[in-house]
């Protein structure tokens, strides 16, 4: 579990790098087969590791404040200048995988449009696609039958902490109930313990 700390103590400390991430996310009224409602748009990257993870990196904030750092991380990998303020900052905590990292978590919400622009953007104009970040990809945030959407999402290999970055911002936006995101991970454990052939 990473340990929280404020903003402004993570600012004070000497000799830690410090990582921003964003959780872009906003409204949808498409539906999938034309019968699913999508409801919200969440977007998160496949990284060149192979893990999901949000979009962002290292900023240095001897040279740049954390939003201006984070707002350059988001061009080089989205393709796209997306402001981000300290409104938006959600959480700061000590890196639970890499030492001597305080890693600054934000979200912000955006219009479907907008969204669908980054999409377009991380394609066409990115200077990291293909190269640290493979592809933006969307969460599902809906339940199928055998445990397809989001459970299955969540079974995947995420980087560092950002699973649970996801489900406490997917908590916090009110995007899903409290029951319906304790199903999809009881139901994502259920699938990594098969296919581990971990009978328990």
């Amino acid at each position: 579990m990473a340990e929280e700390i404020t903003r402004e103590d993570a600012l004070t400390r000497e000799g830690y790098r410090h990582a921003c991430h964003i959780m872009l996310y906003g409204d949808s009224s498409a539906k999938l087969f034309g019968k699913i409602p999508i409801k919200h748009i969440v977007l998160m990257q496949m990284r060149f590791d192979g893990l999901l993870g949000f979009s962002g990196g290292l900023v240095n904030p001897s040279e740049e404040t954390l939003e201006a750092g984070l707002s350059r991380e988001l061009h080089e990998e989205v393709g796209v200048a997306v402001p981000v303020g300290v409104d938006n900052h959600v959480s700061s905590c000590l890196s639970p995988s890499f030492p001597r990292l305080i890693m600054h978590f934000y979200i912000k919400k955006m219009t479907e449009s907008e969204l669908k622009e980054i999409e377009k953007a991380a394609v066409a104009t990115a200077t990291d696609h293909g190269l640290e970040v493979l592809g933006m990809v969307r969460v599902p945030l809906y339940f199928l039958k055998n445990g397809g959407g989001l459970p299955y999402f969540l079974s995947h290999s995420f980087i560092s902490n950002s699973r649970a970055q996801l489900l406490s911002a997917l908590q916090r936006c009110k995007l899903l109930s409290q029951g319906e995101l304790e199903k999809a991970v009881r139901q994502a454990e259920q699938m990594r313990r098969t296919c581990s052939g971990d009978p328990h």
